[in-house]
């Protein structure tokens, strides 16, 4: 027998020349299944291979969209705080990116593509300071004019700013469902659901981020409840936005997110970055003493006997007056600028009289023209209003009072007219200033021109602000957009005379701890008692405001910078005209010269004067809440009665060590004081007290 080995000559003799061998069928055979491991083995190992460089290039990607604390992704990025937590969420709900076509350099992340075309897209990291981190952020669209949409998420925490609106809260409230709208200026009080005359684009958060939208950015703001988001969206479609001559309609969205140590530090840093400060503290004598308005007593009834007795009923019941303020209506048409001879036969002896008794006096005015009205023909000839979208017609108007004109601020004329008319009328009667009403965007037609193009509708709202300003001193204003430096009195819009959250008795808090933290200091809250409007009253006898209502409404009003009375004390009871007494002395000697001293930091701060329980509490979750109590300063918390039937209420007090008004003292704090009573006749407030002095 024998035996093959491989390899050997005999093996070789066998094979040459024997084609068909048995031999050579076997081993072909046998190679086969090593030819297949080889070759498996080779494409797993470039699979290998493969995955490795994969992995490794997932990783430098992943290493790229990284920018500090900030991760990009392609439906949007996040934020850490240095502990790792998620402090700030923003999605992109319009559009996603291609993060292929993403690079970084230096501190600048950028894309060039999203999944529907071509962008210009970056967030760049800004050092600010030691404790405090931006983001600019920036998606431009630069083939689609579709709309763009980023969502901010809450994150659990509890966000602040915005825009004056008719059912305010602090911190903000989402409730329900809402598309994006044109964030502009309105008249919250006829529109509901809109936002107010005083906004801004800026939101502050609890968990110490504060977000500011850049000024070209079309802006809509929406909202979900269920998704705990607040929705950003730039766009010119069906908007009342315009995009700046020779740019295409292609939209903007950019923004800057900064992330600081505390609530009140990224608060103050945003401040001294992006708001205007007041250029002057106006005068000293309204801070310090009550405002008196004809209106809620009066309405358009008032005349020149009605407003003589108004004067001398104050002086007999023992209160001092800043000046009396005549509202609506003196003048004979809406867009006249002297007094109507029927209702006020007299104004030049009115005035002397007046005068003589120590009252100055200031007067209601407004931008519109009424057609009816005299100055209507002479403002179309002119040019002075606001047109139609061709420029050929001037673009009529409703408003509370009738149909008319409005005049158009970008018109240099306009403005001169304007101020040329209410300067004389200043001068002949030698009147204290005027009240600024309406100039909000949403008295200005659907479709219009100006003679200066407004990419922005709400910049008419500024130019309408600076009308103020040479009369500035007594001046009060109840619209504001980038309109911080008017150093004028802002009035938070007419409030209705009830007890609720709804431009109510307890709105006034939660909206003057929001135009404060918007920038707007010099707060005036409206009438005390509300503007008893038919159908809008928590009626007491004879039509009146009720009773407690105004009483404690008043008393809140003395801890505010400003006070304002309409309906007069006298008008229910003794009583009342005691605690009115009461609480205007207590105004002029406790809070008005704290608030002075503030007044005069907001020049070079603009700190807020009325401030939140936060800024002296900023790491406490409960201060963040507090919605019924409210500082004066670092040093003074006040904490009104604002509900029916109690003469008692729950009182917060944060940490530190605190002196009642009642001589009581707390110092293991921070504590909840349940049940603390609070007569009708009072108002609780506390004084921080420092540990040197205990």
């Amino acid at each position: 027998m024998y035996q093959i080995v491989p390899g050997t000559p005999v093996e070789q003799h066998f094979t040459e020349g024997s084609h068909g061998s048995p031999f050579k069928k076997k081993r072909s055979s046998e190679r086969r299944p090593l030819v297949i491991s080889g070759v498996l083995g080779c494409v797993l190992s470039l699979a290998a291979v493969i995955a490795w460089c994969y992995y490794y290039m997932s990783l430098r990607k992943a290493q790229l969209l990284k920018n500090e604390s900030l991760d990009l992704r392609k439906d949007g990025f996040v934020i850490h705080n240095q502990g790792g937590t998620v402090i700030f969420t923003m999605t992109f709900r319009s559009d996603n990116l291609d993060l292929d076509s993403c690079s970084k350099e230096k501190n600048i992340l950028s894309c060039t593509h999203s999944y529907s075309g071509n962008l210009n897209f970056f967030i760049e990291t800004v050092q600010s300071k030691d404790t405090v981190m931006c983001y600019r952020v920036r998606w431009e669209e630069l083939q689609n004019n579709h709309s763009i949409e980023h969502a901010m998420a809450y994150n659990g925490s509890h966000w602040y700013g915005g825009a004056e609106i008719a059912e305010q809260h602090w911190p903000i409230k989402i409730q329900g469902e809402q598309d994006p709208q044109p964030f502009v200026t309105s008249d919250v009080y006829s529109n509901r659901k809109a936002f107010g005359g005083i906004l801004e684009r800026y939101w502050l958060s609890s968990n110490a981020t504060a977000i500011k939208i850049n000024d070209s950015v079309p802006f809509h703001l929406g909202w979900s409840e269920k998704d705990r988001t607040l929705r950003f969206e730039a766009r010119y479609q069906n908007s009342p936005f315009r995009p700046a001559a020779g740019q295409r309609a292609f939209p903007e969205l950019s923004y800057r997110v900064c992330v600081g140590a505390n609530v009140a530090s990224i608060h103050k840093y945003m401040v001294r970055r992006y708001f205007p400060k007041p250029i002057k503290v106006p005068s000293s004598e309204v801070f310090a003493k009550p405002v008196w308005s004809t209106w809620a007593l009066y309405k358009t009834a008032v005349s020149q006997e009605k407003l003589l007795r108004y004067a001398t009923d104050i002086t007999k019941h023992g209160f001092n007056c800043s000046h009396l303020e005549l509202d609506d209506r003196y003048t004979s048409d809406y867009g006249e600028f002297d007094f109507d001879p029927q209702k006020f036969p007299n104004a030049s002896g009115m005035f002397e009289k007046l005068r003589k008794k120590q009252f100055k006096v200031t007067l209601w005015t407004h931008p519109f023209i009424n057609y009816d009205s005299i100055n209507f023909g002479v403002a179309v000839e002119k040019g002075l209003f606001v047109r139609e979208p061709s420029g050929e017609l001037p673009a009529l108007v409703r408003w509370w009072n009738g149909v008319g004109g409005i005049l158009d601020f970008t018109n240099p004329e306009a403005r001169e007219w304007f101020s040329s008319h209410l300067s004389t009328l200043k001068a002949r009667y030698q009147v204290a200033s005027f009240k600024f009403d309406a100039g909000e965007t949403s008295y200005l037609p659907r479709h219009f021109s100006t003679l200066m193009p407004l990419s922005d509708p709400s910049t008419f709202t500024r130019h309408y602000a600076e009308m103020a300003l040479p009369f500035s001193d007594r001046a009060e204003l109840r619209v504001g957009y980038q309109s911080q430096n008017v150093s004028c009195f802002y009035r938070i819009i007419d409030r209705d005379s009830v007890w609720g959250y709804e431009l109510g008795l307890k709105s006034i808090i939660p909206t003057v701890l929001t135009i404060s933290i918007l920038g707007y200091q010099f707060v005036l809250p409206d009438m005390i008692g509300g503007n008893a409007y038919p159908n809008r009253t928590a009626e007491g006898k004879d039509a009146l405001p009720d009773r407690e209502l105004y009483i404690r409404w008043l008393e809140l009003s003395a801890f505010m910078p400003v006070m304002q009375f309409s309906i007069p004390p006298w008008a229910y009871d003794k009583e009342v005209v005691e605690i009115a007494q009461k609480f205007t002395e207590l105004h002029e000697t406790l809070v008005t010269p704290r608030v002075l001293e503030l007044a005069n930091e907001v020049l070079k701060t603009g700190d807020p004067i009325i401030r939140p329980l936060w800024w002296i509490a900023n790491d406490d979750e409960v201060a963040y809440k507090i919605d019924s109590q409210f500082m004066i300063g670092d040093d003074l918390m006040v904490a009104p009665v604002l509900e029916p039937g109690k003469q008692e209420r729950d009182i917060y007090l944060p940490a530190g060590q605190w002196r009642s008004y009642k001589g009581e003292h707390f110092d293991k704090t921070p504590v909840y004081l349940t049940d603390y009573p609070v007569d009708l006749n009072e108002i609780a407030y506390f004084t921080w007290v420092p540990l040197i002095d205990t």
